[in-house]
């Protein structure tokens, strides 16, 4: 994200760009950043957009020839392609692309193995877009509030990120209704994000692990009632708790094999910023311990699909189970 930035304040740009991963602000972000920069807000004649796998390869490639019209860029942007996790002529035709065209991509998935991401970072730009560091998201908050003239207290801002999440837009939204619930008050407390925030599935399913890891079946079960009046549906809770487990089992490897936070953010597609709260989980854990966690899951789904419980009432048993699992 840094190299967008310097390519825009020195306005030298690559004629190729991919944005890509899961947090979906940071890509809108700095795709319109690029786009902005490039042209003006008047000039759409030297640009086009593309969205979707049902786009047309060839109109694409055929648009991207094209020379731009009394302008220095033509600028195509293709979101949402798909095509970097399929096959495509697309990384033959970008060797041969004019220089005055800018080509960009802007994908939540992709597979690193394809040849036209192989061939993006070779002749382009590849900036990953998953999520701000807690600092970096610390203060985007802070910039928000004080463009709105609020304030808030470092921990109060930790603890709307950890209530609500770390998705941007989302977080984003809460920041909204804050700002509007607080009125002329200028400092916005616990309280008002108490009463006006919502909670995010997530979070309670990682109270829910932390109830869990204490054997607190009461508390687990408060929380898994709690997300059923929310209108979470029991499988998903139950798939939100197979997911969890595995986060804690690979976090759990890799921090035995010294790998750097980042990059356990990124293998296992978590907010850098929550990465030492999964650190922290996981030392409640013994690996077998997870692993048995996991083994439970998956056979009361297999229960639940093939009719021998309700979905509900087998997350519950499951639950109860986790306590007498050492």
């Amino acid at each position: 994200m840094n190299r967008i930035d310097e390519d825009i304040k020195n306005s030298a740009f690559s004629n190729l760009y991919l944005l890509y991963g899961q947090e979906d602000y940071l890509r809108v972000f700095y795709r319109d950043k690029l786009k902005h920069a490039l042209l003006t807000e008047e000039d759409q004649m030297n640009y086009a957009y593309f969205e979707g796998k049902e786009l047309q390869v060839g109109e694409v490639q055929s648009i991207a020839n094209t020379m731009p019209f009394f302008s220095e860029h033509r600028v195509v942007i293709v979101e949402n392609s798909g095509l970097l996790k399929t096959q495509s002529d697309m990384s033959e035709f970008i060797a041969t692309m004019p220089d005055t065209t800018i080509l960009i991509f802007v994908e939540a998935e992709i597979d690193k193995r394809s040849k036209l991401y192989k061939a993006i970072q070779k002749q382009g730009v590849v900036v990953e877009c998953n999520g701000l560091q807690e600092n970096d998201l610390k203060r985007w908050v802070y910039v928000i509030l004080k463009k709105n003239e609020k304030k808030m207290t470092e921990a109060n801002i930790m603890y709307l990120i950890e209530k609500v999440g770390a998705d941007m837009n989302n977080l984003l939204n809460e920041l909204d209704k804050l700002i509007a619930y607080a009125e002329k008050e200028e400092i916005i407390t616990k309280e008002m994000i108490d009463d006006i925030c919502v909670a995010q599935v997530e979070g309670k399913i990682f109270q829910m692990i932390d109830a869990i890891s204490t054997k607190n079946q009461e508390q687990a079960m408060y929380l898994y009632h709690d997300l059923l009046a929310l209108r979470e549906k029991p499988m998903s809770v139950l798939f939100l708790l197979v997911r969890h487990f595995n986060i804690l089992l690979q976090v759990k490897e890799m921090v035995r094999l010294g790998t750097p936070n980042g990059q356990i953010a990124s293998t296992c597609g978590v907010p850098p910023f929550a990465v030492k709260k999964y650190i922290a989980q996981s030392k409640n854990f013994k690996t077998s311990h997870i692993k048995k966690c996991i083994e439970s899951c998956m056979d009361v789904e297999y229960n639940i699909k093939t009719g021998l419980l309700l979905d509900q009432i087998g997350v519950e048993l499951l639950l109860v189970s986790f306590s007498s699992i050492t």
